[in-house]
Order: C-alpha cells, then sequence, then structure tokens
C-alpha cells in the first residue's frame, strides 16, 4: 500500500469511529470503566440533601456556616490494547477481514479513551510479541496505532495469547483497562486470563466470520490453516462435512466462552459482516 492510500485509508476510519466515540460511545465508556477512586476537589456551602459525613468542620468552624468537601473521580485510565495478528486474523468472507474489523474497533476504543483523557498503547502478538506502543494520549498518537495496525507485517503467523498477557503483566505496572482482542483460535491460556484479570480490568473481544461457523457450498475446495500454512481438500457439498464442521466450531466457541466466564472476564462476540456497535454498546451497559 502506497503513502497516499495509507493516508486515505486511516482518514476514512478516523472520520467514522471519531464520531461513532463522541455520539455513541462515549458517555457509556465513561460509565462502563471507571476512574481510580474519588479525589478532593473544593469546598462550598452546604445545601439542602447534603450528606451530613461530607461536611469539613474546619471549614465551617472557622466561617460559622456549614462547608461540604467536594469530591471528583479520578478520571485518567490507562488502556490498552491487546491485537492478535496472526494469520488468521487476515480471513474474512464478506465485508471486512478480522483484522479490518479489529482495526475499526480499536480507533473506536482509541477515541472513546480520548474524549475521556486517558492513556493509550497497544500491544500487537501472534505467537511472539510482535510491537509494543507505549501509552499515550491525543489524536495523533491513535492515529499511529490505527497506521500501524493497516500496514504492520508480523514476522510470524500463530497465536501465543498466554505470551502476549505474560508480556503485558510484566511491562505495565499500574492497574489499566486490557482489550484482547482476538478470535482466541489457541489453548492453554486460561490460568494467565485468571492473573492479569487479579490485577488489571480485562476484557475480552471476541472477532469472528461466519463462514467458521457455517462452511459455504463450494464444491471440492483447497482449504489452507493460515496460521499453520497446511492444506487439505474439503467437500463442501457434502451436508455430513458440513454439520461436522459446524459442530466442531460450536464446541470451540463454548471453550473459550467457558475460559472467559470462569476467569471472571466480561466479553463480546463481533462478527465480520455487522456492526460492532450493538456488542459493544451491550458489553459498556452491562458493566455500569
Amino acid at each position: 500500500m502506497d503513502t497516499k492510500e495509507l493516508i486515505k485509508k486511516v482518514k476514512r476510519i478516523e472520520i467514522k469511529t471519531k464520531g461513532l466515540s463522541t455520539q455513541i460511545f462515549s458517555g457509556e465508556y465513561h460509565s462502563a470503566f471507571k476512574g481510580r477512586g474519588m479525589a478532593f476537589s473544593e469546598v462550598r456551602e452546604y445545601t439542602n440533601g447534603d450528606e451530613i459525613r461530607t461536611i469539613d468542620w474546619n471549614v465551617t468552624a472557622r466561617f460559622n456556616d456549614p462547608y461540604v468537601k467536594v469530591f471528583e473521580e479520578e478520571r485518567e485510565l490507562t488502556v490498552i490494547l491487546l491485537i492478535d495478528l496472526s494469520g488468521s486474523s487476515d480471513f474474512g468472507t464478506l465485508e471486512k477481514t478480522k483484522r479490518e474489523m479489529i482495526t475499526e474497533i480499536s480507533a473506536v476504543l482509541g477515541f472513546s479513551a480520548m474524549s475521556n483523557n486517558d492513556k493509550i498503547g497497544a500491544l500487537f502478538f501472534t505467537d511472539k510479541v510482535e510491537k509494543f506502543i507505549s501509552p499515550g494520549k491525543g489524536r495523533s498518537h491513535i492515529l499511529r496505532i490505527v497506521r500501524e495496525l493497516i500496514e504492520f507485517q508480523p514476522e510470524n503467523n500463530g497465536t501465543n495469547i498466554k505470551e502476549a498477557l505474560r508480556f503485558f503483566q510484566n511491562t505495565i505496572k499500574k492497574r489499566s483497562i486490557a482489550f484482547l482482542i482476538s478470535d482466541f483460535d489457541d489453548k492453554d491460556y486460561d490460568d494467565s486470563l485468571k492473573i492479569v484479570n487479579r490485577k488489571h480490568d480485562l476484557i475480552a473481544l471476541r472477532v469472528y466470520d461466519h463462514a467458521e461457523r457455517n462452511l459455504p457450498k463450494l464444491g471440492f475446495t483447497k482449504i489452507e490453516d493460515p496460521e499453520t500454512g497446511t492444506w487439505k481438500w474439503v467437500n463442501t457439498m457434502s451436508k455430513t462435512v458440513r454439520e461436522k464442521y459446524k459442530a466442531a466450531y460450536e464446541q470451540r466457541e463454548r471453550e473459550i466462552l467457558d475460559k472467559l466466564r470462569k476467569s471472571g472476564i466480561d466479553s463480546a462476540n463481533i462478527a465480520t459482516n455487522e456492526s460492532y456497535v450493538k456488542p459493544l454498546m451491550h458489553l459498556f451497559k452491562k458493566r455500569v
């Protein structure tokens, strides 16, 4: 992709996702992800309805009138996007590939964080950590993450969620909001989910394509596993083959959701051919 086309693509994503963040997600995001606590802001005169426990007795004694302490939420948070760029992220049969969907979701989360004055960083991973972008603020920082998501070429194709979570846990010491965005085509990461979620607020966004659930009728088709590079011929016209394919997918889906549930992690499923607005809004509202 040349520089001119890259700039145009980044701009299109910015226009779409920034508008959604401002008009739809900003308030829900603010409510769903709390600050670190309440910090003292100022004192003001007591009014009917104020709680007695908020009275500042020193100021009250000084002015011979009741005054109360006002507290505000310590808002600033650090948000980290843990983004799966393994070979399967390039799969997509309808409107978008998983990677294109992940890029838009990341932009929405980035602009939502920006509107709430939060820092945002990103970690790209396959079966190793491919790139880490330190948390920062502002439009240019978010657009850098979007630009990298569009043009970055990972070295490996596999998936290792456990390694990504280990790197995140060792690198980000302060409690943060972490979005793990992946198709979760991996095993043996259960314990890592629990460990990270004890220190941080970990949320899982599972991106999938409908063809992974329902095998389309394409006759004898040569299918490649994008993460291992292996090929096999499949008779997609066979009802038995399609039913076994769907059953295997649904079993994997149940296992993934069960792992997330047992780890106490909120999650959302997002299809490549559907709007991500509804599942994200449902996720945010569920956390309020």
